[in-house]
């Protein structure tokens, strides 16, 4: 069997199209010290759904983190996966840094921690220096995968990269040029872009990966447009909504990828997207904080986020819970999951 990458793992643990979840990272409530157990619960719980966890990266707070804390998380996740028998789901860990230099070193650092798949966002701290220098750009992360023992993925977040918006021909380039990319997470939400690249990677053309187990993903950072772009070839998607709804969120790729081949069931399908599209553009606005609550109120564990990012006000609680968009979300995922209301 395949050892994936080459640092040492002895279970092959192929990426595949599907449903990712950006695994929120928990702290005790006193401290704000890591809280790994609720961590872990958490991660076997989306795990169960199918879904598998990305930690360590915008949701994970990974920047609010130290590079100890990064890998104890990474440790966390492998072992909770093991727990449950998920042996052969990967964990990708997301390992963005400030230089290039130190994304290096926390990308070898997940390696050696049981990280299979690495996610590296733009260095954005000096974006007016960086967002129109391309060759600057493609050197990064060519840099970054050159020197990974595992696969790096691409992550396009215009927001939390000063502003840095990498465009399909860039992408494109990068992933003919540096075999040991992975694929790219588009956190832009541009459709248009999303359909280019998905197209390039199934040209004769594209450039084979460095490792089988790991071809180029496409793949959304929002659930809101999982249908077109699967009938567009898309991979699926790493969705922060799958924390809260993981049921009908692996319902609605399910449905996706069931409706390329039977187009009867397109209807359903665009039926459970509007839902999580709603709930997508609704939820997304109250960032982290948000989140944490929503999974509170709903799980029994939650907590905040580390300071400065503020929790949310016991009216905007209020508003995001008994949100019409929230609900019918909750709703749906109360009957996939069997707890329905009678």
């Amino acid at each position: 069997m395949a050892a994936n990458g080459v640092n040492g793992h002895k279970i092959s643990r192929p990426l595949k199209p599907g449903i990712y979840a950006p695994i929120p990272t928990f702290f005790k409530p006193d401290s704000e010290d890591l809280d790994l157990p609720t961590t872990s619960a958490h991660i076997a719980r989306c795990a169960k759904c199918g879904i598998a966890p990305l930690v360590g990266g915008s949701m994970g707070e990974a920047h609010h983190m130290s590079h100890a804390e990064r890998i104890e998380v990474i440790k966390a996740a492998r072992k909770a996966l093991d727990d449950i028998g998920l042996h052969t789901m990967p964990v990708i860990a997301g390992t963005g840094a400030g230089s290039t230099r130190e994304t290096i070193q926390v990308t070898q650092e997940a390696a050696e921690a049981g990280a299979d798949y690495a996610i590296v966002i733009t260095s954005g701290y000096f974006a007016g220096a960086l967002a129109n220098n391309r060759p600057a750009l493609k050197a990064f992360f060519k840099d970054v995968s050159e020197s990974s023992p595992i696969p790096v993925m691409i992550y396009n977040f215009p927001a939390a990269a000063g502003g840095i918006d990498l465009d399909s021909d860039i992408i494109t380039e990068m992933g003919l040029e540096c075999p040991n990319i992975c694929g790219v997470k588009l956190t832009c939400g541009n459709v248009g872009k999303y359909t280019r690249i998905a197209d390039a990677v199934v040209q004769p053309n594209f450039t084979p990966r460095k490792n089988p187990d790991a071809p180029f993903l496409v793949l959304g950072g929002f659930v809101d447009f999982l249908v077109p772009t699967t009938f567009a070839n898309g991979h699926g998607t790493i969705t922060g909504l799958a924390n809260l709804a993981p049921n009908t969120i692996a319902k609605l790729w399910e449905l996706s990828c069931a409706a390329l081949k039977d187009i009867s069931l397109l209807q359903e399908a665009l039926r459970v997207q509007g839902i999580a599209a709603r709930a997508d553009f609704t939820i997304a606005k109250t960032a982290i904080p948000g989140m944490k609550f929503l999974i509170e109120k709903e799980y029994g564990y939650g907590g905040l986020a580390r300071k400065p990012l503020a929790s949310l006000t016991d009216a905007e609680k209020k508003a995001i819970w008994e949100h019409p968009h929230t609900q019918d979300l909750l709703r749906l995922e109360h009957e996939l999951s069997g707890k329905s209301k009678a």
